[in-house]
């Protein structure tokens, strides 16, 4: 599994799957829809595992977050290759490791989901959990709609992000309002095509998240429910069972994930400056960049956990949601693909974030 900094290994993957995934949002970064790799610098060990031959091959979703948290932040700089592709949605980085084209997904409690239950038991490994904030998830109709609740939502064109959070809050939302899906004529589409099909008012609603909801505000959209209550704020990150199983990978996995962590504590300790790099990547004004992070970070702030009981059993009943609405076939345990085996490493991590 370990692999050498120069090779570019997007490795055997479908064209629809490539061609889905490697796709910015909207108001993402224009040109990073190519993977970015910063080359190994030494051949430092960590834990006497020698981590020079190793590229790491990340996903984000919308814009280079996790790579200018590390490059902001002064940690970069690793003894491994990294490379870092773009998705529209954790449910497309989901795809792509299944197809061996990333070694590192990080997605909502539902893409795994979904992907689970595509590749059967030992096709996917939950490595860690991410605490983060709940916010900028939402359902919104576009300036002037006469729309006002959830309840207004019946027979109603509704676009959606299939698969991810934002499928999953939408269902609560309809359920808590005494609606079905069926009472919605719901229309799958990914971040960007969803929130141009709302400002060109070709749907009635729609659900998503991050940017998109952050630009449907931008250009008048109004908030008919968030999802700040519903979702749990887990973010899980996903890997092969191989990958995980190589000592080489998973040292580099573990160091990667504590200098994410440290990104995340200079974010919260100079937010300032964290707020303009988001603006100038998100194409927002730096006020509202601001005030997203700080209220984010004040509801939920980012840290990595260790696995828990707790954690698998919350995605659990995402899945049993799913089951009960017909959207998934059958139940199967989602505990089945987590693995505590960097649990000891993310003690250690957590003891390292700094929340205050």
């Amino acid at each position: 599994m370990t692999r050498r900094p120069l090779q570019r290994r997007l490795a055997t993957v479908t064209a629809t799957a490539l061609g889905l995934a490697l796709v910015l949002t909207a108001c993402g970064s224009s040109d990073a829809a190519a993977p970015s790799s910063s080359a190994a610098v030494s051949p430092a060990a960590a834990g006497g595992v020698d981590l020079s031959g190793v590229t790491l091959r990340i996903g984000e979703t919308g814009w280079k977050q996790q790579q200018l948290l590390l490059e902001n932040a002064g940690v970069a700089d690793t003894p491994y290759a990294t490379e870092f592709s773009l998705f529209q949605g954790g449910n497309l980085q989901l795809e792509a490791l299944g197809a061996d084209a990333i070694d590192l997904a990080s997605a909502s409690e539902i893409p795994p989901i979904f992907a689970a239950q595509s590749g059967g038991p030992g096709s996917l490994n939950i490595v860690a959990v991410r605490e983060g904030s709940t916010l900028t998830q939402e359902v919104v109709v576009p300036e002037g709609s006469t729309i006002t609740d959830v309840a207004g939502l019946k027979g109603k064109k509704v676009a959606y992000v299939q698969n991810t959070t934002a499928h999953y809050f939408l269902l609560k939302a309809l359920k808590q309002a005494g609606l079905t899906w069926s009472d919605i004529e719901a229309v799958p589409l990914s971040t960007s095509d969803g929130l141009a099909a709302l400002l060109a008012q070709q749907v009635d609603a729609l659900a998503s998240y991050g940017n998109a909801i952050i630009a449907a505000h931008a250009n008048g959209a109004v908030t008919v429910v968030d999802a700040k209550d519903i979702l749990s704020g887990n973010f899980v990150y996903v890997t092969l069972p191989d990958t995980i199983a190589d000592p080489a990978q998973k040292a580099a996995i573990v160091d990667y994930f504590s200098r994410l962590q440290q990104g995340f504590n200079w974010a919260r300790a100079n937010p300032d400056a964290w707020a303009a790099v988001t603006a100038a990547e998100t194409k927002q004004p730096v006020e509202q960049a601001l005030k997203t992070f700080v209220d984010g970070e004040t509801q939920r702030p980012s840290k990595f956990v260790p696995t828990s009981p707790a954690a698998i059993s919350s995605q659990q009943d995402v899945l049993d949601t799913f089951v009960e609405a017909g959207i998934l076939q059958s139940g199967f345990n989602i505990g089945d693909y987590w693995t505590d085996t960097l649990d000891a490493d993310l003690t250690k991590i957590e003891g390292e974030s700094v929340v205050g």
